[in-house]
C-alpha cells in the first residue's frame, strides 16, 4: 500500500496512490509504504529518484547499518516500533529515508517510511495530524513526531503492565491460591515480563534514533529542543520499567512459594498417614507370625482383639498430631 501525505492548511492529508501518474498530482511531505509491492517501490524510485535498499526491513542487518547518511545527503534510519496486542507483543522494523536538501530532486523535503505490517504509532500520528493544525511543518517534524508518539505508546503499554500486575497481585495476596490459579498467574506474569522487556528495548532503540538525529545537525533549534524533550520522556520511563521488573520478580517468587506450600501440604498428609499406619503394621506383622504360645490362637476373640488394637494404635498418633496442630 502506497500513501502520500500532504500539508493542507497546516493539516496532514492522506492520499492513497494506485498508479504512477497519481504521484505527479501531489507534493507530499511524507510517503508511507506499507507492505509495498515491487511495482509501488518502482514508482517511488522512478518518480522521486530515491534508492530503497532491498534489505530495508530485514531484522538481521548489522547495527552499524541502521543509522547512516549517503553521499548524496540522504539519511537512513531503521528503527523498531512496539506493537502491544491483547494476546501478544512484538517489534516491527520500519526503515526511514529522509531526503537531502536538494532542489533538483522532486522529493525535496520528503520522508519515506517502509514497513511490512501496520504500525500503531504511524496510525496514531495520522489521526493527530488530521485534527491538530500546525502540528507538522516539514519531513523532519514527521520523523520527530513519530518518535514522540512512540514514547507515548511505550508509556501507555507500561500502564497496561501496571494494571495486569495489579490484578495478579490481588489474586496472589489473597492467600488461598490454588495450583490451577497459580499456573494462570505465572503465565500472566511471564507475558507481562516479556512485554516489559520489549518496551525497554523499544525505548532504547528510539533513544538511539533520536540521538542520531541530534548528532547529524540536521535539526533546527526548535526541533533540537523537541528531540531533547523526547529523550527526557524516555529517561523518565526507565525507572518504571525497573520497578516493574522488581515487582514481577516478587510476584513470581510469591506465586512459586504458594505452589511449594500447596505441595508441602500434600507431602504432609502422606507423612502423617505413613506415621499413623506404622503401629498397625507392626501389630499385624507380629500377629501374622502365628506363634503357638500366642494366646490369641486359642482365644475366640483374639482376631477382634487384634483388629481393635490396630485401630487404637492408628488413632493414638492421629490424636497426638491433632493436639499439636499438625493436621490443620
Amino acid at each position: 500500500m502506497l500513501n502520500v501525505f500532504t500539508l493542507v492548511n497546516g493539516r496532514l492529508v492522506q492520499e492513497e496512490i494506485e498508479s504512477l501518474e497519481e504521484l505527479a498530482k501531489f507534493r507530499p511531505v511524507w510517503v508511507d509504504l506499507e507492505s509495498p509491492s515491487p511495482e509501488e517501490i518502482r514508482w517511488v524510485k522512478q518518480y522521486y529518484g530515491v534508492t530503497i535498499p532491498e534489505d530495508a526491513t530485514d531484522d538481521d542487518i548489522e547495527e552499524s547499518a541502521r543509522f547512516y547518511q549517503e553521499d548524496n545527503g540522504d539519511t537512513h534510519i531503521r528503527s523498531d516500533f512496539l506493537v502491544d496486542d491483547d494476546d501478544s507483543s512484538r517489534q516491527i522494523r520500519v526503515a526511514f529515508i529522509l531526503n537531502a536538501h536538494n532542489p533538483e530532486l522532486r522529493s525535496h523535503g520528503v520522508l519515506f517510511s517502509i514497513h511490512d505490517d501496520t504500525v500503531p504509532v504511524i496510525r496514531l500520528l495520522r489521526l493527530r495530524a488530521r485534527r491538530a493544525p500546525g502540528l507538522i511543518e516539514d519531513a523532519k517534524e514527521v520523523l520527530l513526531k513519530l518518535f514522540d508518539a512512540d514514547a507515548e505508546y511505550s508509556a501507555d503499554s507500561l500502564e497496561n503492565v501496571y494494571d495486569a500486575l495489579e490484578a495478579a497481585s490481588k489474586l496472589v495476596l489473597k492467600g488461598d491460591l490454588t495450583d490451577e490459579s497459580a499456573g494462570e498467574v505465572l503465565a500472566e506474569i511471564a507475558r507481562q515480563e516479556d512485554l516489559n522487556g520489549r518496551i525497554r528495548r523499544n525505548m532504547m532503540d528510539t533513544r538511539r534514533a533520536v540521538s542520531f538525529l541530534m548528532r547529524s545537525k540536521m535539526l533546527d533549534a526548535e526541533q533540537f529542543e523537541e528531540a531533547r524533550q523526547i529523550l527526557r520522556d524516555l529517561d523518565s520511563l526507565d525507572s518504571h520499567t525497573t520497578f516493574l521488573f522488581d515487582k514481577i520478580n516478587f510476584l513470581m517468587d510469591a506465586t512459586v512459594g504458594f505452589i511449594n506450600i500447596n505441595q508441602n501440604k500434600i507431602i504432609k498428609l502422606f507423612s502423617v498417614a505413613s506415621v499413623a499406619l506404622l503401629p498397625p503394621t507392626l501389630i499385624a506383622s507380629v500377629y501374622g507370625m502365628n506363634f503357638r504360645l500366642m494366646p490369641e490362637l486359642d482365644w475366640q476373640y483374639g482376631y477382634a482383639y487384634a483388629i481393635a488394637l490396630m485401630v487404637a494404635s492408628a488413632l493414638a498418633p492421629m490424636w497426638y498430631f491433632r493436639k499439636r496442630g499438625w493436621l490443620k
